[in-house]
């Protein structure tokens, strides 16, 4: 598990759960999951036709993200949102198709595009990974205040001069490097449930922004951790432990979030205080 040809895989992994934990907190806190899901799956098409082209395979993901993520963010503005999403994941998939239909040597990475690869990380991958780590990092850095206020109170945002459709493109673009840098590691098909799972377990947990996002690093860190460990030993595809993992992690936060509303005397009394005072002034 920790032999030398692992330390790839434990290195980019390493490098990609913060950046999904980061970057996946903003889209579960703006709504964002469509397209979030829908820009990997269209990033797919690139690495199809970098692979018809022989070129690598990241730089073919990196391409048809930002691709993606640009046509959302203009086309979205005129249009419904969410039809605009499934419009450009159906035309990205359809090209993906095509490019697919056209070779007969991309069995073997194209499986570990679309589910995620253990020994599928080398040496070459290190360095661009880490370059679209950093500009994702530098990215949320950059537009962390106006990105906060544009999800959290869009009206004072705008009332700041802050132009929510500039900041929504300018998202979808972190978005669409952050896929790039994650799918050869979790897969085209999963890489949604760890920017998303890790995130909303995390928010389910607590309610204050920064905390929330420290939690949602921890998380996927936790969950790419593990499903490294029991793909190595089962011989499963990562993302089907990701995914996994993500749904627990999802499912214990609502529970203890659950857990706090009812279980928590304080709480309880103070509910029971409120009811009790509404009835009384309901009956007067």
């Amino acid at each position: 598990m920790f032999a030398s040809f692992m330390i790839n895989t434990w290195l980019v992994a390493t490098i990609v759960a913060p950046v999904a934990g980061v970057v996946g907190f903003f889209v579960v806190l703006r709504g964002s999951a469509f397209p979030a899901h829908a820009i990997p799956k269209g990033a797919f098409a690139g690495a199809a036709g970098a692979a018809l082209l022989g070129v690598s395979t990241l730089l073919g993901l990196a391409a048809f993200s930002l691709l993606g993520a640009l046509g959302i963010g203009a086309l979205g503005r005129k249009g419904r949102h969410d039809v605009v999403t499934a419009l450009a994941l159906v035309m990205m998939l359809a090209l993906g198709a095509a490019f697919l239909s056209r070779t007969t040597e991309y069995e073997p990475e194209i499986y570990s595009l679309l589910f995620g690869e253990v020994l599928g990380v080398s040496t070459t991958e290190l360095l661009p990974v880490i370059c679209l780590g950093v500009a994702c990092i530098a990215g949320v850095v950059v537009l962390y205040r106006p990105l906060m206020l544009s999800s959290v109170v869009p009206e004072i945002a705008a009332a700041k001069g802050i132009r929510s459709h500039r900041i929504e493109i300018c998202f979808l673009l972190i978005v669409a490097l952050a896929t790039a840098m994650t799918v050869p590691v979790v897969g085209a098909l999963l890489i949604f449930s760890l920017m998303i799972g890790p995130p909303a377990a995390a928010r389910s947990l607590t309610s204050k922004p920064g905390l929330a996002m420290v939690l949602s690093i921890v998380i996927a860190l936790v969950t790419v951790w593990i499903a490294i460990a029991a793909s190595y030993l089962y011989n499963w595809p990562i993302g089907f432990f990701v995914g996994g993992l993500g749904a627990v992690a999802y499912g214990g936060g609502r529970a203890w979030a659950a857990w706090r509303r009812t279980g928590d005397p304080r709480r309880r009394s103070v509910a029971t205080a409120s009811s009790l005072s509404a009835a009384g002034g309901g009956s007067r």
